[in-house]
């Protein structure tokens, strides 16, 4: 199955800044409690609407997923999907969070399955 994203930035084109995160407990809290929520079969998301101009990420991997290393290699996952389709998605608070067996997922299966939700949506809102 071939993803629904629209063409990704070239690798180095596209950084991941500091404005790109969540970065504090209340950002996160605020996301999860105006937000909502979607499922795949290997994450939740939630998005939150906001007034800013760019979306931000917030990633969530629990000791379900395995030891750090399993952790951080979703979560690194997860950032060079966000990092190459951010120009793409509209304004929202992404929070993701990983579920048991997405550790075990390759960048395109992470692709695939990320964009076929999050770019359905981003349709739907410009429809709006």
């Amino acid at each position: 199955m071939h993803c629904p994203c629209p063409e990704p930035n070239p690798k180095g084109t596209a950084r991941f800044s500091k404005a790109a995160r969540l970065r504090h407990r209340q950002e996160f809290l605020r996301a999860q409690a105006q937000g909502k929520r979607f499922h795949t079969r290997h994450f939740g998301v939630t998005l939150a609407p906001m007034t800013e101009g760019h979306p931000r990420l917030g990633l969530v991997a629990t000791r379900r997923l395995g030891k750090a290393v399993r952790r951080n290699r979703v979560k690194r996952l997860l950032r060079e999907f966000f990092r190459r389709h951010q120009t793409g998605l509209p304004a929202f608070d992404l929070v993701i969070m990983a579920k048991k067996g997405a550790e075990a997922l390759e960048y395109h299966q992470v692709e695939e399955e990320l964009g076929r939700l999050l770019f359905s949506r981003a349709r739907q809102k410009t429809h709006d």
